[in-house]
């Protein structure tokens, strides 16, 4: 990926980049990734691994495989690039890309109005890139959807 974003560098491609978990995709993230794709011309998505998921989210999740997630996300009409990484913060892999915009969702931004506390946006800011959040779709996210099958397969 860091040798195709130079290449796109070359060809001064706006490069948007993203990242998180996307375990169980649903309607946010489709929406949210639509708006991201419109701040540039290549939107490159960063996924968790299935270890930094677990870490991240806790057992049992993830619900849904890397690769799974990777190639479903790979199918969206938005999305240019998925890459899979280990850790659980995309910080070293936006310091290897340097995208021109870096986004995260409003559901960050809840209680936090600072974008500069998550470290991936510390690295974009010291490099002169743009951080975005976009807008949070209510009612829409991956735990509300586990809760909603769990109360159901308790009946």
């Amino acid at each position: 990926m860091v040798r195709i974003r130079r290449e796109l560098a070359r060809g001064e491609k706006r490069v948007v980049f993203t990242n998180g978990c996307f375990d169980l995709l649903h309607l946010g993230h489709v929406r949210y990734l639509q708006q991201a794709k419109e701040l540039g011309d290549v939107l490159v998505i960063g996924v968790n691994s299935d270890a930094s998921t677990a870490r991240i989210k806790g057992p049992p999740r993830p619900i849904i495989p890397q690769a799974d997630r990777g190639e479903i996300l790979s199918a969206l009409a938005a999305v240019d690039y998925v890459v899979i990484f280990d850790e659980d913060t995309a910080e070293n892999l936006v310091m290897a890309l340097k995208p021109d915009v870096y986004i995260k969702g409003g559901d960050y931004a809840r209680g936090n109005s600072k974008a500069k506390a998550w470290p991936e946006a510390d690295v974009v800011i010291k490099y002169g890139g743009l951080v975005v959040v976009l807008p949070f779709l209510p009612g829409r996210s991956t735990s509300n959807i586990i809760e909603k099958i769990a109360g159901l397969a308790k009946e």
